[in-house]
């Protein structure tokens, strides 16, 4: 694990992650794993169905990144949930390949046909879950899942523990699921499952370090997005010693989605100094792949992926973009497949004219020339409200050239 902000010509972040005060304060774990959930958990966004072509495509490109787990689907879906797991299952990936599962044999059965490593096994814990949707105490979740857990391991899978809605379930009622389970059928690894996105990261921290308590096993956690702190609240499990973090490719997923597994890359090497084997700059071919897949553009200031994340339109500072850019971002744009780019619109300055001019190969204007030019791209700026192409700004210097 490094304990340094920067790295030469690499990236530059806050110093003050590094320092003894606060290392001190975090009980990080050695290693953490990505488990990424897209194939179930970013397909149960409204209106995206991945065929088993696309999930063979997205599953190759995840291993590509360096992944660890692909939660490749819940083979009871459908039959064609099933075949795609398979087809996952075959292509001899360095990830470890799991299915979602209910705490009922059959699905266990499913996930060893289909040639799985693992299972994720879920139940309800929520109190509004047990008492409105279902009806059930924990007795009746401990007694569904012991078993299943049980026969899981015996038959060689590795088996997580999943009580979902963990954030908003009762103290005693996961205290007596946490202790049942570890007396007669304990599990490889147990998910605090925020299913509503609704806890604080110190609520997180919290949850990491009771639980890893009450049962010595390691830790998964598995976050949505609805309050804005999805990556925040995972982050914080592993300041708090979780080994395993949940994702999905472009934050996919019900509502708001879940934690973005390309935010968990950059946050877990640079910010929190893991020596990863994730191929960062792979991870736009990635994004690009979902937003295609998936029929959901990527937001323009979108985390990591956003097109807009290294652009300039201010005057100010622009020649740092290209050749010195970690004084203007936290990342070079390289690190990520990235390049900077210098782009025209009402916030431009006449270093903006000079810079264009030079990388569009257009020449010179004189002072004068470059001050008429630079109020015909801010007007034109005002006016699309939006920034200018380079056939636009063309147009514009012949008009200028044209009226000397």
């Amino acid at each position: 694990m490094r304990n340094t902000h920067f790295e030469d010509g690499k990236w530059w972040v806050s110093p003050y992650n590094f320092v003894p005060e606060v290392r001190d304060s975090m009980t990080l774990p050695p290693q953490v794993q990505i488990h990424d959930a897209t194939l179930r958990d970013g397909e149960q966004t409204p209106g995206v169905v991945f065929s088993i072509d696309d999930k063979i495509r997205i599953a190759s490109k995840m291993d590509e990144i360096g992944v660890d787990r692909i939660e490749a689907g819940m083979p009871a879906v459908s039959p064609q949930d099933a075949q795609a797991i398979s087809e996952i299952s075959k292509l001899g990936l360095k990830a470890k390949i799991f299915t979602f599962a209910r705490a009922m044999k059959q699905d266990i059965d499913m996930a060893l046909e289909c040639g799985a490593d693992g299972v994720i096994i879920e139940v309800p814990i929520g109190y509004p879950k047990l008492k409105t949707q279902f009806g059930w105490t924990w007795e009746d979740v401990f007694r569904k899942s012991r078993d299943v857990i049980n026969y899981a391991r015996e038959q060689g899978l590795y088996a997580v523990f999943f009580p979902y809605d963990t954030t908003r379930a009762r103290a005693e009622d996961l205290e007596n699921l946490c202790k049942g389970i570890m007396n007669e059928s304990p599990p490889d690894s147990i998910g605090i499952v925020d299913t509503m996105g609704c806890a604080t990261p110190e609520a997180i921290k919290y949850m990491v370090g009771w639980v890893k308590g009450m049962t010595g096993l390691p830790i998964e956690i598995h976050t949505h997005n609805d309050f804005g702190m999805g990556v925040a609240t995972e982050m914080a499990a592993v300041a708090a010693g979780a080994e395993v973090v949940h994702s999905c490719a472009n934050g996919l997923g019900e509502r708001t989605g879940n934690a973005a597994l390309e935010e968990l890359m950059l946050g877990l090497h640079l910010l929190y100094g893991y020596d990863t084997h994730y191929k960062l700059d792979k991870l736009p071919e990635l994004g690009d792949l979902m937003a295609e897949l998936a029929n959901v553009p990527i937001a323009r200031n979108k985390p990591v992926l956003g097109r807009g994340n290294f652009i300039r339109e201010s005057g100010i500072g622009i020649q740092y973009v290209m050749h010195d850019p970690l004084v203007m971002f936290g990342t070079h744009p390289a690190l990520t497949g990235r390049q900077g780019e210098v782009v025209l619109g009402k916030k431009s300055g006449k270093q903006s004219i000079a810079y264009k001019m030079d990388e569009l190969g257009l020449g010179e204007l004189t002072d004068d020339q470059s001050a008429a030019l630079l109020n015909l791209v801010k007007q034109k700026g005002i006016e699309k409200r939006d920034l200018l192409s380079d056939a636009e700004f063309t147009e514009l210097l012949n008009q200028v050239r044209n009226a000397a």
